[in-house]
């Protein structure tokens, strides 16, 4: 009897621990979803700095916009990319935590939040350097 209460127990606890696994699968979803959104708003930061400088009464000169509109499209390509490969790793992720989750050997991996760490760190840094260029 007492087996089949731990055998219980035990698939329960595997069920928590696999969901467990899902939520944080969903998070890094949600956060590369939200890194391709900032991208397609960075893509789009030249027009709304145009508009800003037009109704401050500084109009842009006549190269200027194209230059920042080249370096927002880039910067928010990337962000794009970026967001996309997060979606992926965070799938490869999930299937080899859930293997190990299986097999009773989880190991952690940085690999994930090392990348995000450094990106943000990367895409403050670029978006100082770009406003105080932008002024």
């Amino acid at each position: 009897m007492r087996e089949i209460e731990d055998k219980k127990n035990s698939r329960v606890l595997n069920r928590r621990i696999h969901m467990a696994n899902e939520r944080t699968f969903l998070a890094w979803v949600r956060t590369s979803i939200a890194i391709m959104a900032f991208g397609f708003v960075v893509e789009r930061f030249a027009i709304f700095i145009k508009q800003v400088s037009y109704f401050l009464g500084r109009p842009v000169e006549v190269g200027a916009p194209q230059a920042d509109r080249g370096y927002s499209s880039i910067f928010g390509i990337f962000l794009v990319g970026l967001g996309a490969l997060m979606g992926v790793l965070a799938f490869i992720r999930y299937k080899k935590v859930e293997k190990q989750i299986d097999a009773d050997s989880y190991q952690p991996s940085l690999i994930l939040d090392a990348l995000l760490t450094i990106s943000i760190i990367a895409i403050g840094i670029f978006l100082v350097i770009y406003l105080i260029h932008s002024i």
